[in-house]
């Protein structure tokens, strides 16, 4: 079937592909959708694929700018080289977010220089180790892989050289996501998180978070992830919670892993100290699971990547344009330089044997991850199984050799994360050389695309990942009486920072508390970070932005926290192998939850994934699913393929971008004393701004905007 391809673009054909203005538009969208994509998956824990809404702003941006400037129309291969660019925000996103913040809950901090030294080797090791992939994966395998995303996308690239008004219902969704999401948190117009307590059925609680981004996931995702996501909540909020509370009410001491009486604990304490980890037992085993049902792929992917590497010398013959990769000596080159930059960046932790490890693991998954984008789409790669795979080997492999130290579990993470990164970058970039091969695309070009995507937004993730947990963090009073006995082992100062800053100024010494520490500092405080003053006096709790307990200041100001549920799961299981110290009987009621469900013929990762965030998470995705269901019986002779590139799907991949760039500006107003304080209108609001049925009208009133631009007709 390959034989007989044709591209859209002729192999002979010369057209203007790669230039300074399609790679610097790529750039900035895909900072901007790699932006959105953290903010998103440090929500809960998935991102969408950004090819698609970039290519469809791509077309848009550059006929505005020919109409309004008079400049020529942008060639078709020039849009694919800025949705290639800046596609590789949203993959470094993902798996940024879902390791790095475990170092918070491990006790450290998020090292600006450790993020952006992860996301720039994993984001780049990427798109390198799938270089000599190419042919046998997006060539040879043509017709038999079907990358639906790639393909999708070059069907939109080449429906907009007819013309067509999908960059405005993307920029609609973009605007709509924005305004709502700056009345609601940021002046505070309306409740962002209604709920309802019942009285009659003690621990049980639902509760929704209004947010456009969420809405626009539910959508994206389709009813039947949405609900199997829900169906996870209601069994957290309304089966397991309540059995706790049944059943633990009357213990007078407290159960492990908590240390208080549960009958003194709120909804939240019960979820985080007990159903959070029976959700991680469950996640894990979900991403195991469909890591074992993709064996026969990983085995026959890892054969035909090796075949691929061995013959890609004699690749390098071949003259015609389509059929040009960068040389296989500049992979061979750039790897190595890859290797020698784990190892010597002091922030990770990492020996020469864990960079090895890093090469090896990331070959396998990178080939693994590229070619099940292949089959089932970038949306349902199972990057997070891979990632668990990597942490659980690595930690063995750490435990055997006696590599259970502080600094070996920021190497084993650093391990994992640059894997997943590669992994995931891998996935979206067979996706775009996909798409690159269907429209006639220069491979060199966009593989050069790819690693300036990758490297460019690779440095704002670290900034913004640093910028939400800064705004979120608070600092508490509320700490119990200890005094550090010696001073002279605390040489870092800190301030604090956000609002509270304003009422105090003072530099404290950090004090980091791990699983580590002596046992008669864990009997008084938790593992965490405090600040000290001068005389050893514990002043502060530092509770982070990113899975954080306290969702209020010492003076009662509501705080947005992040859950980074996989982030999450990541640190328990470093902390389970290396520290040996993990709730086993809690985690294997999830691995066993998981299993009935897959049994039954159910994926069990989206339901763990449910039980393991708060069902306020899961409620709007519902709702989005459910809109879709509606648009989708509307149009019922809709193919597929249409449905997954229709105005439904562009507008919600506006409403993400739009919600998650409004929440990124509006935690920097926190960081800005008293500017957040200036944009609350709560008080003007009254009543209203309190209520739950005027937050839900709010919210139901984007959800009825979302289905009536679904079911138009695409443009």
């Amino acid at each position: 079937m390959s034989k007989e391809f044709k591209p859209f673009v002729s192999a002979t054909e010369f057209v203007k592909e790669f230039s300074f203005t399609p790679i610097l538009m790529g750039v900035l969208l895909g900072i901007l959708f790699g932006a959105s994509s953290l903010y998103l998956a440090l929500k809960v824990g998935m991102t969408v694929s950004a090819s698609i809404p970039v290519a469809v702003l791509s077309i848009t941006l550059f006929k505005g700018f020919s109409r309004i400037f008079g400049l020529r129309k942008a060639t078709i291969l020039e849009n694919n080289m800025v949705q290639t660019t800046g596609s590789a925000g949203e993959s470094i996103a993902f798996g940024v977010a879902v390791t790095m913040p475990a170092l918070l809950i491990l006790g450290y901090d998020l090292d600006l220089g450790r993020i952006m030294t992860v996301s720039i080797l994993g984001g780049l090791l990427g798109v390198l180790m799938m270089i000599p992939l190419r042919r046998a994966l997006i060539v040879k395998e043509h017709g038999k892989l079907i990358y639906p995303e790639g393909t999708a996308c070059a069907e939109v690239l080449i429906v907009g050289e007819k013309g067509g008004s999908s960059g405005k219902i993307v920029f609609g969704g973009f605007f709509l996501g924005l305004i709502y999401k700056f009345f609601n948190v940021g002046m505070k117009l309306w409740k962002d998180v209604p709920e309802k307590a019942f009285g009659f059925f003690k621990g049980s609680a639902v509760a929704a978070e209004v947010s456009p981004e969420l809405l626009g996931v539910g959508y994206i995702i389709g009813l039947r992830t949405a609900a199997i996501m829900m169906a996870g909540g209601v069994l957290s909020s309304f089966v397991l919670i309540p059995m706790i509370t049944l059943f633990g009410g009357n213990l007078t001491e407290p159960l492990f892993p908590a240390k208080t009486l549960i009958r003194d604990m709120s909804i939240h304490d019960i979820w985080r100290n007990y159903v959070l980890y029976i959700g991680a037992g469950a996640v894990a085993a979900g991403g195991i699971i469909s890591l074992l049902q993709s064996l026969p792929t990983i085995i026959s992917g890892a054969k035909s990547g090796l075949a691929s590497v061995m013959g890609s010398k004699k690749s390098e013959e071949l003259q015609t344009r389509t059929e040009n990769d960068l040389p296989f000596s500049f992979v061979v080159i750039g790897t190595l330089l890859m290797v020698l930059g784990l190892w010597f960046a002091p922030a990770l932790h990492i020996n020469l044997f864990s960079a090895i490890l890093i090469i090896i693991f990331g070959f396998l998954f990178v080939t693994v991850s590229s070619r099940l984008t292949g089959e089932i789409g970038s949306s349902s790669n199972p990057i997070s199984g891979m990632t668990v795979a990597t942490l659980l080997l690595t930690c063995l492999v750490f435990l055997a050799v006696g590599w259970i130290g502080p600094e070996h579990r920021v190497g084993a993470l650093s391990i994992a994360a640059v894997v997943c990164i590669a992994a995931s970058n891998a996935g979206t970039t067979s996706q775009d050389l996909k798409t690159g091969y269907i429209v006639g695309a220069t491979p060199k070009y966009q593989q050069i695309g790819l690693l300036i995507g990758a490297l460019t937004s690779a440095v704002v993730i670290g900034y913004s990942l640093k910028l939400l947990n800064d705004a979120s963090t608070v600092y508490s009073k509320k700490v119990p009486h200890f005094i550090v006995q010696d001073l002279s082992q605390l040489k870092e100062k800190q301030g604090l920072m956000g609002p509270e800053k304003s009422q105090d100024s003072k530099e404290y010494f950090v004090y980091q508390v791990t699983e580590q520490s002596a046992p008669s500092v864990l009997t008084v405080l938790s593992p965490g970070k405090y600040l000290v003053d001068t005389q050893g006096k514990v002043t502060y709790v530092v509770d982070p932005g990113i899975n954080g307990n306290l969702n209020k200041r010492d003076d009662g100001t509501s705080v947005t926290k992040y859950e980074a549920p996989k982030a999450r799961l990541m640190s328990l299981i470093i902390d389970g192998i290396l520290t040996q110290k993990l709730p086993w009987g809690l985690v294997l009621l999830g691995v066993f939850l998981a299993l009935v469900l897959e049994l039954c013929g159910i994926s069990a990762l989206p339901f763990a994934v449910g039980v393991y965030l708060p069902i306020s998470a899961s409620a709007p995705i519902f709702v989005g699913g459910i809109i879709r269901y509606f648009v989708d019986r509307k149009q019922k002779n809709v193919s597929e393929a249409e449905s997954e590139t229709g105005p439904g799907v562009l507008f919600s991949s506006g409403l993400i971008a739009g919600g998650a760039i409004a929440g990124i500006l509006l935690a920097l107003t926190q960081i800005m004393e008293g500017f957040s304080e200036k944009l609350d209108f709560s008080k003007a609001m009254g009543s209203l701004a309190e209520s739950d049925l005027f937050s839900l009208l709010a919210f139901l009133g984007a959800g009825l905007i979302l289905f009536v631009v679904g079911k138009k007709k695409s443009a």
